[in-house]
């Protein structure tokens, strides 16, 4: 008998017991379900590992308790608002590459002789913060109770994570964090009774980015075999020459020689407080000249298209087939921008001047924008930049990431499409089908401090539907309705009323950006 197997059962009376290929851990079983917390895939990233790939976990002696939950990547605070509304447990520090694990059993496989599937969550932030396992969004147990080994992980983000120096040839440590982590599951999860063949990776935001950009990194092939990006599609990469100035401008705020040497011999506080002071420089003047495409992506952290790690724009690799063999399942909320244009309060300070200019930017035509003026008659200045905004940035953008991914896939491999159309109550009714609104559904973690996002009565019918497709994409590759076609372009439009299949739901506005 598997020697893991039988250190596993002699746990079950107490707390579990697990063996991985760095040591022993002892989790703990609540409501039935084992949670491991806390548990390194990869070694601290600071001291002489500082802006440094990441670096493997040295190994222990005796059984090492997994029970809380480990810090964050240090990072810079949240935007007003998200911290409240994730109600997080845990503070930032340096042992922070860390994962945490919810499996209904340890061990044993399934009555079918097979390890159960796997969902690895990745985490959205701008790639500036995020959340971990700590927030009770994201609490894994309800993909356990219904047969799901659910894995969560952190990474480094902003400059920790992502600086870009042209000729040192790094890059994208955050990037290579989270492969670090697929490939630690894929080496240790057949213990806690996943299979590491039928691994799902998901995530929101920078997390849905990270997915999406996870589908082009050559490092990555083999870690997983399906693919769900949530708000994150046609990811907002950067340049190298854009990431390059980024780096060299930090550099010189902090007074040092833009080298990774000089960069990691500074404390993380003040590369931290550099970081804010760069982000305050873009809000208050994103002049293209300066900052290039982040001007209107906003994202001076994100990966860079290096030619190593990341090749070529991921939308390009994978309709030339990177993931051809991948299950992916695509998608976005209604009314994603009105999350960040009602938190700053923008969305009642924006004149119809800032909103032609931005539609000019974005590449809307004058006649689009009248178009959208149209479709929108009751709309102020404010609502109509968030339609526009949201169109460009993730709704036409998840089709194309379809398009793409549908016209390259095998036969044996699916594209699905949805929408999430439940409008929240909250910010005086205002909120809507708004950013991130969909994840409290998917996790079905309804009640565990969600009120400031959703109200207090959010429908839980609709988490049971939204969070068993989800479920039945991890298990089988289908979420339980028909494959998208670009003929048609069949999305699943998640809604309170009726949750229900439509065709090509954006007809109208992919004219408008067509043009």
């Amino acid at each position: 008998m598997d020697s893991t197997f039988m250190n596993s059962r002699m746990a079950n009376a107490g707390s579990p017991i697990v063996r991985t290929q760095s040591g022993d851990i002892r989790g703990q079983i609540s409501d039935g379900i084992h949670v491991f917390k806390g548990v390194p895939f990869a070694a601290s990233p600071f001291g002489p590992n500082h802006l440094r790939p990441p670096q493997p976990v040295t190994s222990w002696d005796g059984v090492r308790d997994a029970l809380t939950f480990g810090p964050k990547c240090p990072q810079v605070p949240y935007p007003p608002g998200v911290g409240e509304a994730l109600a997080e447990v845990v503070t930032t520090g340096e042992d922070c590459l860390t994962l945490n694990i919810w499996t209904p059993s340890i061990g044993a496989p399934t009555t079918t002789g097979e390890g159960m599937p796997v969902m690895v969550w990745i985490p959205g932030g701008m790639f500036e913060f995020h959340a971990t396992g700590g927030s009770a969004y994201y609490d894994g147990s309800r993909f356990a109770r219904d047969g799901v080994v659910c894995v969560t992980i952190s990474y480094r983000v902003g400059l920790e994570g992502f600086l870009y120096l042209a000729d040192d040839g790094i890059a994208n440590l955050g990037l290579l964090d989270q492969i670090a982590a697929l490939e630690w599951v894929r080496e240790n999860v057949a213990a806690f009774g996943g299979d590491p063949s039928r691994v799902t990776i998901f995530g929101e935001s920078a997390g849905g980015m990270s997915v999406a950009t996870l589908l082009a990194v050559p490092r990555a092939r083999g870690l997983f075999r399906r693919a769900i990006v949530q708000s994150g599609n046609a990811p907002r990469l950067n340049t190298p020459g854009t990431a390059a100035r980024i780096g060299q401008r930090v550099a010189e705020m902090l007074g040092v020689e833009a080298t990774r040497d000089a960069l990691a011999s500074m404390p993380y506080e003040q590369i931290l407080e550099a970081q804010g002071k760069l982000r305050m420089q873009l809000q208050m003047q994103p002049d293209p000249a300066i900052w290039g495409e982040v001007a209107l992506t906003f994202l001076p952290w994100a990966p860079t298209i290096d030619s190593d790690i990341i090749p070529d724009h991921p939308a390009t690799l994978v309709g030339a087939g990177s993931a051809a063999d991948i299950d992916l399942l695509v998608g976005s909320n209604t009314e994603e921008t009105r999350l960040f244009f009602l938190s700053d309060g923008s969305i009642d300070r924006m004149t119809e001047g800032a909103v032609s200019a931005m539609a000019g930017a974005y590449g809307l035509t004058t006649q689009g924008l009248e178009a959208y003026r149209k479709s929108h008659p009751k709309f102020s200045a404010g609502e109509l930049l968030s339609a526009i905004q949201t169109d460009w940035y993730w709704r036409i953008p998840a089709l194309r990431f379809a398009d793409a991914h549908s016209k390259a896939a095998s036969p044996g491999a699916g594209t699905y499409m949805y929408e999430f159309a439940w409008r929240s109550p909250q910010m005086g009714g205002r909120l809507g089908a708004a950013h991130s609104v969909e994840i409290p559904f998917v996790f079905d973690t309804l009640g565990l401090n969600t009120e400031t996002l959703l109200g207090p009565t959010p429908p839980q019918g609709l988490a049971d539907v939204m969070h068993r497709a989800w479920v039945a994409f991890a298990m089988s590759g289908e979420p339980a309705w028909p494959r998208y076609e670009e003929e048609q372009r069949q999305t699943m439009h998640f809604d309170d009323s009726v949750s229900a299949v439509v065709e090509n739901p954006l007809q109208i506005e992919l004219k408008r950006w067509d043009n």
